[in-house]
């Protein structure tokens, strides 16, 4: 496939699932995320950096220790070696997409 193209709040409100890859590229990767209320990806260090955007819900950042609250818009851009980890806070879903570069879990 020459790319992706797509309505990409609309899928990640839609999407329920923990993880769903959308994508995968040569050198990145488009992933779509569903938090549960009180659930959280767990803590994690990539070698590459990561770009991350809530579409829906209240979420909290942790980088390094470091807590950033989150909500619809909230973009987060972690670089290569930072401990990190989404928790949602709120009362419903949270809802993100996040990119990896380069792609980080199997397809599915």
């Amino acid at each position: 496939m020459p790319g992706y193209v797509t309505d990409l709040e609309k899928m990640t409100l839609v999407n329920n699932n923990f993880r769903q890859v959308l994508y995968t590229a040569r050198h990145s990767q488009l992933v779509l995320m569903s938090l549960k209320v009180g659930e959280d990806i767990g803590e994690e260090i990539h070698e590459l950096d990561q770009f991350l955007r809530v579409e829906a819900g209240q979420g909290q950042a942790v980088l390094n220790g470091v807590e950033y609250e989150l909500s619809d818009g909230s973009a987060v851009v972690v670089p290569a070696g930072v401990k990190h980890n989404i928790i949602n806070i709120g009362e419903t879903p949270l809802k993100l997409y996040t990119v990896y570069s380069p792609p980080e879990h199997k397809a599915g």
